[in-house]
């Protein structure tokens, strides 16, 4: 069995993480802005270009085009989206995880592989502390599999780059439960503060709301 976890909602608390770097931006700039605030409007930008974008694409191509139209919905330079990107990206490694991953993934690594199905480029995904605690020949990406989430290609293609193995992949949030989902995988949902499942989906069967619960799940799977 494989069990691959959702990077940047399961693993990580990458509103902390992102919020605080661009917190930081915000505060040299004198923007008078809050960083997590920042990170909202950032992120729901790049949801948006996800559902668009095709490889190849990158995800930080991608993200660079959403923080520059977050900074000229806030009346921003946009031409500073480049650099500030390029920051943001040289910290990834030191944004959090979630306080039960560590212990959690170490107990689901004594029972199966574990690995990251992400939307991100081979080399961020490198650079996370989650990637310390899987299989790096499991780094499931964006780039390596050619779609973004929720595109049903992404999941398909995790499946078969770990054919004969079985997929199992756990996510928090909302566009990941369900794209994994209609994509005929075996979802355990991980209940992370901020999300929730799309109440227009099919509903997850199995939630757990701490990452050191999910060897059990394993183990019953």
């Amino acid at each position: 069995m494989i069990v691959t976890v959702d990077l940047f909602s399961a693993a990580t608390d990458t509103r902390a993480g992102a919020g605080a770097a661009l917190g930081s931006i915000a505060e040299e700039r004198g923007w008078g802005l809050d960083g997590v605030a920042l990170y909202d409007m950032w992120d729901r930008h790049n949801k948006l270009l996800q559902r668009q974008a095709r490889p190849p694409r990158t995800f930080t191509q991608v993200s660079r085009e959403a923080l520059r139209r977050a900074y000229d919905e806030l009346g921003l330079d946009p031409g500073l989206a480049r650099a500030d990107l390029a920051r943001l990206h040289d910290g990834i490694g030191a944004w959090p995880l979630w306080p039960d991953v560590a212990d959690g993934l170490r107990r689901v690594a004594a029972l199966a592989r574990v690995g990251l199905l992400s939307n991100v480029d081979d080399h961020l995904a490198r650079r996370t502390r989650a990637a310390e605690l899987v299989d790096p020949d499991l780094l499931l990406t964006s780039q390596r599999l050619h779609a973004f989430k929720p595109d049903p290609a992404i999941y398909l293609g995790a499946v078969r780059a770990v054919v004969p193995e079985r997929l199992v992949h756990v996510a928090a949030s909302a566009r990941d439960v369900r794209g994994a989902l209609e994509a005929g995988i075996t979802v355990v949902r991980l209940a992370r503060p901020g999300h929730a499942v799309d109440p227009d989906g099919p509903r997850p069967p199995v939630e757990v709301s701490d990452a050191r619960e999910l060897a059990d799940v394993v183990r019953a799977l």
